[in-house]
């Protein structure tokens, strides 16, 4: 049965009832109205999806009225009812939004086909404009972070919805993937924190043997160098967040420090006895299984509990191959600017290369390749010579031809614009009206792009 609700705007009783008894047996949810104060009456009431306007009422033209609800109603769906005699103004009217128009006497079937048609019009511009809106929310940037892959979608989403809250979280990942400026983005995307302090903390760069006094501070002549007392990070992240990277090197002792700042909030500075009370965010990160250390009694099982609230996996580069092009992009931009070198892309090959790299070092290793490559380039496009020998033997770069004339940016993106297209294409069951609508470019174009990439 049709769900969907008519409105029908006729002063002939016997059309009108005629009109009524069909679509109500066709399963249609339907209100008839005489005139324009009627119909408008029914707008207001039930809110119709589409309107049956006669072309001539006593009450005043049909495009009156149809003028009128579309003020209540900017995306009413409306057909005009016409004899053969005025079927020019019908077209007119067509030409102002109305989308379709029935000449009298109807006939059932044409009224059945009709309607079909206008609602799965409808249905698909819905769909089209729910996929724009799901396309234009799709962050590329976020608080500096760059990403379009849908794990990095999900990141987003995570660091959105805990925002307003004080929730512990543990950042897992490989080095380079971002951890820090993941924690930065909770920081900057909290209301409450985001003009408080933010502190970082590398517990594996410290040694040990000072580790506690940099995380919790000390007081005059609590050892040897203890000259004077001093704050540790944790107060000076008072009122902010706390990024504790390598949580992993944390010794034991200080564990049991941290699960009490974790539980209640307060700690002692070393050689004191003054409880020290903090509002403290705390972020958590590490590049190595913490389940695996805790069987190996490395790490605290009640910490790893009191961290894990929420916990964020950011993937590694090669994970997410579809935004190294992006990355490459936004690095060549910086450092060309940086540097002031007029770079204006990268070869065809050497993009290929570089999507096809495992990157061991993640992000952070196509940073510094790229800023490498930046400066000791003799061209203004980037090509595989401006890259470290051998660096790419596991993608044979290294058996690439001698050097090929030199391409854009443009020409290195073709294989991510082929993803895009194949994404799109696969979302909609290879309707390629859809697709293009979704893409923003015409059929033609379209049709070309397939053909181009081997799509068809």
């Amino acid at each position: 049965m049709n769900k969907h609700s008519i409105l029908i705007v006729e002063d002939d009783d016997l059309v009108r009832e005629s009109l009524y008894d069909v679509l109500t047996v066709e399963g249609y949810d339907v209100v008839a109205a005489r005139d324009s104060g009627e119909a408008l009456e029914a707008m207001r009431a039930k809110g119709p999806e589409l309107a049956m306007i006669d072309l001539r009422l006593p009450s005043g033209s049909g495009i009156d009225v149809f003028r009128q609800v579309r003020q209540i109603d900017p995306k009413l769906e409306v057909i005009m009812m016409t004899s053969f005699a005025t079927v020019e103004t019908a077209v007119e009217a067509m030409k102002m939004g109305v989308v379709d128009y029935l000449t009298k006497p109807i006939n059932d079937d044409e009224l059945r086909l009709t309607l079909q048609r206008v609602f799965e019009s409808r249905q698909l511009k819905q769909e089209n404009e729910s996929l724009k809106q799901e396309l234009s929310n799709k962050k590329s940037r976020f608080h500096h972070i760059i990403g379009e892959d849908a794990k990095m979608q999900k990141i987003y989403s995570i660091v959105e919805a805990i925002s307003n809250t004080d929730t512990t979280v543990l950042l897992k990942g490989e080095s380079g993937t971002g951890k820090g400026m993941i924690a930065r983005a909770i920081h900057q995307n909290d209301p409450a924190r985001k003009d408080g302090p933010y502190i970082e903390v590398s517990c594996g760069a410290i040694p040990r043997e000072l580790l506690e006094s940099e995380l919790f501070g000390h007081v005059k002549g609590a050892f040897t160098s203890a000259i004077r007392d001093r704050m540790g990070r944790f107060e000076l992240a008072n009122g902010g967040t706390i990024l504790l990277d390598e949580i992993d090197a944390l010794p034991p002792y200080l564990q049991v420090k941290l699960l009490r700042v974790l539980q209640q909030k307060e700690f002692e500075r070393v050689g004191d006895t003054k409880t020290v009370q903090v509002d403290v965010r705390i972020i958590a990160s590490t590049n190595v299984d913490l389940a695996s250390e805790i069987k190996k009694g490395r790490f605290r099982e009640d910490l790893y509990y009191r961290l894990n609230v929420i916990t964020i996996g950011v993937p590694p580069l090669r994970d997410r191959k579809q935004d190294v092009a992006t990355l490459v992009k936004h690095f060549l931009q910086v450092f060309s600017s940086k540097t002031k070198r007029e770079i204006c892309g990268i070869s065809q090959r050497a993009m290929k290369v570089l999507i096809d790299y495992d990157w061991p070092g993640n992000v952070r290793e196509l940073e510094n390749l790229l800023e490498r490559a930046v400066v000791l380039s003799e061209g203004d496009v980037i090509d595989l010579v401006d890259f470290p020998e051998n660096m790419f033997e596991s993608t044979n770069a290294s058996d690439a031809a001698p050097a090929l004339p030199k391409s854009s940016l443009k020409d290195g993106l073709k294989e991510p614009e082929k993803m895009l297209i194949k994404k799109a294409l696969e979302q909609v069951g290879w309707n390629r009206q859809r697709a293009a609508r979704i893409l923003n470019i015409n059929r033609t174009t379209l049709y070309n792009k397939m053909k181009e990439y081997a799509l068809l």
